[in-house]
């Protein structure tokens, strides 16, 4: 069975061009956790740690509340066909992040509003790919 990834390296995905924010925000709380917040939660709390993989797999886990006995089942068969990579995220599209990920693929996430988001649009050896837009 073929095994698909959304790793990228070296690489910056850039904020939507439609996006409607200036600069990093905080995706808002509500009844229930959204794909915004899990992704938000996970890269804030430990940046540098994980790779694209792994957060898509930790969001779908979470949401559907699969057993510890059965994560390695499922990640077999969740990457057992593409996945949208995380140009769709919505901390990228609606939130104001951009997404860098380093020489191992280990993601941070980067106000938008940055110097630090600007060195690396600048930064001709990292690699650029826009967020999916939000309209098409």
């Amino acid at each position: 069975m073929k095994t698909h990834t959304t790793n990228y390296f070296n690489t910056l995905i850039t904020v939507a061009e439609d996006c409607k924010v200036d600069c990093g925000t905080t995706p808002p709380e509500k009844d229930k956790k959204t794909i915004a917040n899990y992704q938000f939660d996970l890269l804030t709390k430990k940046p540098l740690k994980y790779t694209s993989d792994e957060v898509l797999f930790t969001v779908f886990s979470l949401r559907n509340d699969i057993s510890a006995s059965k994560l390695n089942d499922e990640k077999i068969k969740f990457f057992s066909k593409g996945q949208p990579c995380l140009r769709t995220s919505p901390l990228a599209k609606t939130y104001g992040w951009g997404i860098y990920f380093d020489d191992k693929g280990k993601i941070k996430l980067i106000d938008s509003a940055s110097d630090e988001y600007q060195n690396l649009i600048q930064n001709q050896s990292v690699n650029k790919k826009p967020a999916m837009k939000n309209k098409r």
